[in-house]
């Protein structure tokens, strides 16, 4: 009798702690959960601000005697010539438009793209003096002239653009590194102005050409994604923009009356350095989810 009860207790107590059990919660194991992971591919705008500035020594001014007024050159008697000292910097601010794709190849994300930019230039007036060889003057029977010129010239851009190809790796998912190249424009802006004294002949010379000049650029940079659709940046451009000449005919006076003509030239290489920061927002920026073990 006693071991009847004691195996119904024993029944009763392995039914009590399998239904206490049951009711308390079990470990999960660990589950996996999304993180967003930066996508490059797409396009993108924004805006940029910085600087630009060169080096402007090789403004080069020539004088030369004309055979008459209609501008006829005595090319085989260089009157004087020499290089202008000076240079020029200012502040850039635009904006860039582009697009961006991203591979993986053999393990590296790899981003190739596109950007075209345009900017306005400040400041950017770049002058000097030009120190004129004497030379001697043997030209319509008068010999022996010593030739004295004193020259302002100043040269400028008005703007700046580039369209270019970007080739880069991701750092990291949010930080991509590039190279970049391609073309540059930019409005070019030169003009000169001098006196000149050949002897007794007193002349003046003013000159002044802008055109749209045409060359290429080079550089690379940084960007940041710092956010869901937005980057920043920060990139070094060296550009040329190939060279721009002006020239002008003016007439030198003697105290009797007596008049020469002239003929002035001037010509300068347009390349510099740009270094700016810039924002982007990504238009068509997606978020990967990346599995992920907490």
């Amino acid at each position: 009798m006693k071991k009847s009860v004691s195996l119904a207790a024993l029944f009763v107590a392995l039914h009590i702690s399998s239904a206490i059990a049951a009711d308390l919660p079990l470990k999960k194991e660990a589950v996996s959960a999304p993180v967003a992971v930066p996508v490059w591919t797409g396009v993108y705008a924004g805006l940029n601000a910085g600087g630009t500035w060169g080096n402007y020594n090789s403004t080069n001014t020539s004088i030369w005697p004309t055979k008459n007024l209609s501008g006829y050159w005595d090319t085989s008697s260089l009157l004087a010539g020499g290089l202008a000292t000076g240079g020029a910097s200012g502040f850039i601010g635009g904006g860039q438009i582009g697009y961006n794709r991203q591979y993986n190849v053999a393990g590296y994300n790899l981003l190739v793209g596109v950007e075209a930019d345009i900017q306005g230039v400040a400041s950017n007036k770049g002058s000097g003096q030009t120190p004129m060889s004497a030379a001697v003057l043997t030209f319509s029977g008068h010999n022996n002239f010593t030739t004295y010129s004193n020259t302002a010239s100043n040269n400028y851009l008005s703007y700046i653009g580039t369209a270019r190809g970007r080739v880069g790796f991701l750092a990291s998912p949010a930080l991509l590194l590039y190279g970049t190249g391609g073309l540059a424009y930019g409005q070019a802006n030169l003009s000169l102005n001098q006196f000149q004294q050949f002897g007794i002949a007193v002349g003046w010379s003013n000159a002044t050409t802008s055109t749209t000049q045409v060359g290429w650029t080079a550089g690379g940079g940084l960007e940041w994604m710092f956010a869901p659709s937005w980057s920043i940046k920060a990139e070094y451009l060296y550009y040329d923009l190939g060279k721009q000449s002006t020239q002008n005919q003016f007439v030198a006076y003697s105290p009797s009356g007596a008049q020469w003509t002239y003929g002035s030239y001037s010509s300068r290489q347009f390349n510099g350095n740009v270094a700016r920061a810039g924002i982007n927002y990504h238009l068509s920026f997606a978020n990967a989810p990346l599995l992920a073990k907490f």
